[in-house]
């Protein structure tokens, strides 16, 4: 196999903070390389030197292929332009020296349809999901005839069938010599498609060895430093009064305090409108809510969190956070009244709130004031959860909470989400992973095209009973 890119000793620093620190890494044609390790590893900024998007302190960079295309963990999209126009962006078919936009529809429709992907190219991103927005990137990247192809966390917003689908179409290009960094915090997908892995810790490189030598727990260890429990035999809560009941077209669910309800669907089911609906970011008509029995009208987030409903939104990017402010701001946005007297922020006490999500959270951060722009996007993920809780809701909703967090955090995210059901909150758990949603969860819905397909019991069901309810008819 031929060299396709070559790293010598590449070190990045931001703000006086080491990203990262004296890495090489070799990439050869047909071969796919996991680059691994826990959030703030250096993973994302690494690729992202490759890409030309950063320049590196020190070091070389050496590609000898002709095209380089990216998937980026926070998606790079242009939401005014279409569906198709993002997609052949870089590379539009023309005819007369004119765009010809009926060449780019078809283009768009079928790189789609390679990833079983039903959308309108001439539909406008900015009214996609998180999830469909992240399907447009990846058709993007297939569309750009790469010699070498970076996946950072493509499917992170993606089902099992959707995910599937992209695995073939990732041994296809293998086969045909590309080259593809994946970058993944699930384990499973690692060691289903990686010929080698390099592990990257606090920036600097670990160890780069076949798969075929390695397995999950090795990584763990060589990634964290530490092994973990499993995710099996969690105590959860148990159970109380319905406070939430929800009545939306086609969706009606109550949930009670100390509950776990799981929902789970393929990509463009109405997950994550429902919880939009729920939360107050869109507008839904025929929308009915009950908090405690009592009917109540929710028209914007800030309504929610005034009724004790806090959200942690699939797109963090979009709606978690400011990505200019600081983390102490970004962690007290929503609770700033728990800090002030009068008009003015009790700064201390805001402070010692801040230190203790630091702390809680393992944030790998400079400091409470560092902007979290720079942070890593499981950092970010973390501050967005810390600042939900901190309003003290009686009803968490969590769109992919677990969405680019490394296994350490992950297990941690776990074991606070079962803690804070045995506390008595209520939570709405929304998650494309199926262990995620078939362990945590009491109870799991099932949604297809928009509708509440099935109710089941995650003790009794298997992910292919879940599957084929959320399979279009």
């Amino acid at each position: 196999m031929s060299t396709v890119l070559q790293l010598d000793r590449i070190s990045k620093s931001f703000g006086g903070i080491l990203a990262v620190d004296d890495v090489s890494l070799t990439v050869q044609a047909g071969e796919i390389h996991a680059v691994t390790g826990e959030n703030g590893a250096g993973k994302s900024t690494l690729m992202k030197i490759v890409a030309g998007m950063y320049r590196p302190d020190a070091g070389a960079v050496r590609f000898t292929g002709r095209r380089l295309a990216m998937i980026h963990q926070e998606l790079l999209t242009f939401p005014d332009l279409t569906v198709a126009e993002n997609i052949c962006m870089g590379h539009e078919p023309s005819r007369w020296g004119w765009l010809d936009r009926p060449a780019m529809r078809r283009e768009a429709a079928g790189l789609l349809a390679r990833l079983g992907v039903s959308l309108n190219p001439s539909a406008r991103m900015r009214h996609l999901s998180f999830a469909e927005r992240q399907s447009v990137e990846i058709a993007k990247a297939l569309g750009g005839h790469a010699d070498l192809l970076i996946m950072d966390e493509p499917t992170s917003a993606l089902s099992d069938r959707e995910a599937e689908l992209l695995f073939r179409i990732i041994g296809d290009l293998k086969q045909s010599g590309v080259a593809v960094i994946y970058i993944s915090h699930r384990m499973a997908e690692i060691f289903r498609l990686a010929d080698t892995i390099t592990v990257l810790r606090d920036g600097r490189h670990i160890a780069t060895r076949p798969a075929a030598e390695l397995d999950e727990e090795r990584l763990i260890a060589l990634m964290v430093g530490r092994s973990l429990e499993p995710l099996g035999g969690l105590q959860k809560g148990v159970p109380g009064e319905t406070v939430l009941e929800v009545s939306l077209p086609g969706i009606q669910f109550s949930l009670r305090a100390g509950e776990i309800l799981g929902l789970a669907g393929l990509l463009g089911a109405g997950r994550s409108e429902a919880a939009a609906a729920v939360f107050g970011l869109v507008p839904t008509a025929g929308a009915h809510i009950r908090l405690a029995g009592r009917a109540v009208r929710i028209g914007s987030p800030a309504g929610a969190l005034a009724h004790g409903i806090a959200m942690v939104t699939e797109d963090r990017k979009e709606y978690g956070f400011v990505p200019r402010m600081s983390v102490r701001e970004n962690m007290t946005l929503s609770s700033l009244g728990r800090f002030a007297w009068g008009p003015v922020i009790r700064t201390r006490r805001e402070a010692a709130a801040v230190e203790e999500q630091i702390r809680r959270f393992r944030v790998r951060a400079a400091g409470a004031g560092q902007a979290v722009r720079d942070l890593s996007g499981g950092n970010q993920q973390k501050i967005v959860i810390a600042r939900a809780l901190l309003t003290r809701p009686r009803v968490l909703i969590l769109d992919e909470p677990t969405r680019g967090i490394d296994v350490g955090a992950k297990a941690e995210i776990y074991a606070l989400i079962a803690g804070l059901a045995r506390e008595g909150m209520a939570i709405l758990l929304i998650s494309s992973e199926m262990n995620e949603i078939l362990s945590l969860s009491d109870r799991i819905l099932v949604m297809r095209e928009g509708a509440v397909s099935a109710e089941l019991s995650p003790g009794r069901t298997t992910p292919e009973e879940i599957l084929r309810y959320a399979m279009p008819n």
